[in-house]
């Protein structure tokens, strides 16, 4: 690994959460309630911190929190894309329930249902000082309100303050440090490590660089205040989902580059709330909204798609460097804040759970398993994917088997993918290109043996018996989260 140090100055019900418009009352909160920092970055795999396992990527203020409070080994997503996955974060609903089908920038012109109630405005009538800064990506505004707008948050522009996440740190400081009785909840969101993007003269986006790599926001004037850290693309650890060839080396360089860049920027948000003495009573959770900007991962419900890191730090820990092997998802984001706030009740319905008992890594009644939901990316990827799993299985219920599956626009433009097309390559990564495109209506794993999810148990007879819970336990979770798709399930009577 080569570092070169250049320093310029420089987060639908419409019945039953409607219910929850009815303001809560202060005598129902703490004394002393936590401020309660959300850090969302953009397409962060799980297999990229140091903390997680690797040798090569510096992230050392992320494993620095992690050391100083819990990581989660079994977070995953809701949804493996932009929009849907973060409507399910600070809905506590799956997108399918929220409205929140697919992208929300542009002509895709995706939101939620108005009557949605989301975390920022909960926390809101908590008394919580709400404010946002970076990549917001959600509509409608009324559902994802904020007290405090610090910037616009453009999808994947590449002028986006979202790629400078030192200045956005900076930015945050009055905020945090106000001489407030009340609690703050930020929303943080940078763009990093998302695949950065031009424009083609009519203003639609690009991807394309071929054959060089995508910079991933990487720059050669660098940004403000921050160290570069470049990576040799020999040093750098290819996934088993990818291609181990010369163009995904080259990504993953540029990947790993914006990925220490984001920690460099997260280190200063830290340093703030330690300098504004608002660090020890402040909840950090640090996640992502999905798997990594590579084909195999972003869009699919395989592993690489859903599983996420998750980095909680919680005021009054008690077990600081703690590993939590519970089951968690990004619908249960909402509910573990509003606990850790002290409004959470039995008149808020959501999809998912509070956690809050098992951040300082202590045992608790965790769920057995964890649900996924993905209709569309952009407009033009209708493939809706409903998927089930437990510590052991995983039950993945392909909807429109008739089609091939759509590539986002910045996976198909990857010199990871257009390589393996011109290598006409029969293989990638691990699945062969047919199987990735043409799936069958089911796909059962066990993940125990087969972690690369290569071998379909949908037809062996040991695994039918398991085969059948996982699938009532699918339909009953579509049937209790209001799954508009219900009527395409052939065995849904």
């Amino acid at each position: 690994m080569h570092v070169t140090e250049t320093t310029n100055e420089q987060f639908n019900s419409r019945s039953s959460l409607s219910q929850s418009n009815n303001s809560i009352s202060a005598e129902r909160t703490a004394q002393k309630r936590p401020n309660i920092l959300l850090i969302v970055s953009d397409d962060h795999g799980v297999d990229m911190l140091g903390c997680y396992g690797n040798p090569v990527v510096r992230t050392p203020n992320l494993d620095a929190l992690a050391a100083d409070g819990t990581r989660f080994t079994n977070a995953f997503c809701a949804s493996p894309t932009c929009s849907p996955s973060r409507s399910a974060i600070l809905t506590g609903l799956q997108s399918h329930h929220n409205g929140m089908y697919g992208l929300q920038h542009d002509t895709h012109n995706f939101q939620s249902f108005d009557s949605v109630q989301s975390l920022p405005k909960l926390l809101a009538k908590a008394d919580y000082r709400t404010a946002r800064i970076g990549k917001y990506h959600l509509a409608p505004e009324s559902v994802y309100k904020f007290q405090n707008v610090f910037s616009d948050g453009t999808a994947n522009d590449p002028e986006s303050i979202g790629r400078s996440v030192y200045e956005m740190a900076e930015q945050t400081r009055e905020f945090v440090a106000a001489p407030d009785e009340n609690p703050f909840f930020l929303y943080f969101a940078p763009d990093d490590p998302h695949r950065s993007n031009t424009y083609y003269p009519d203003g639609s986006p690009s991807f394309q660089s071929y054959p060089d790599p995508n910079p991933f926001g990487n720059r050669t004037e660098g940004y403000p205040n921050i160290k570069e850290v470049t990576y040799d693309p020999e040093e750098v650890i290819v996934p088993d989902f990818l291609p181990d060839t010369p163009s995904s080396r080259a990504e993953l360089a540029e990947y790993y580059q914006s990925i220490s860049r984001l920690d460099q920027g997260i280190g200063r948000l830290i340093e703030i709330l330690k300098e504004t003495g608002q660090y020890e009573n402040t909840l950090i959770i640090y996640t992502t909204d999905h798997g990594p900007p590579f084909p195999g991962a972003k869009t699919t419900l395989y592993e690489p798609g859903i599983h996420i890191p998750c980095i909680v730090r919680s005021p009054n820990r008690k077990n600081p460097g703690s590993i939590q092997t519970s089951m968690i998802s990004g619908v249960d984001t909402t509910p573990t804040l509003l606990d850790a706030a002290g409004v959470l009740d039995d008149t808020f319905q959501f999809d998912g759970q509070s956690y809050l008992p098992g951040v300082d890594g202590s045992s608790y009644d965790d769920q057995n398993e964890i649900y996924a939901s993905h209709s569309m990316h952009e407009i033009t990827m209708y493939y809706p994917i409903r998927m089930v799993r437990t510590k052991k299985f995983k039950l993945i219920h392909n909807l429109s088997t008739e089609q091939s599956f759509p590539l986002a626009l910045d996976l198909w433009q990857s010199p990871t993918w257009i390589s393996s097309q011109k290598n006409g390559s029969s293989i990638y990564g691990k699945r062969t290109i047919e199987a990735y495109m043409r799936r069958p209506e089911y796909e059962l794993y066990d993940l125990s043996v087969d972690p690369d999810e290569l071998v379909n148990l949908v037809q062996s007879d040991e695994h039918q018996s398991v085969f059948e819970e996982l699938h009532d336990k699918l339909i009953t979770h579509r049937v209790s989260s209001s799954d508009p798709w219900l009527e395409k399930s052939e065995q849904y009577d």
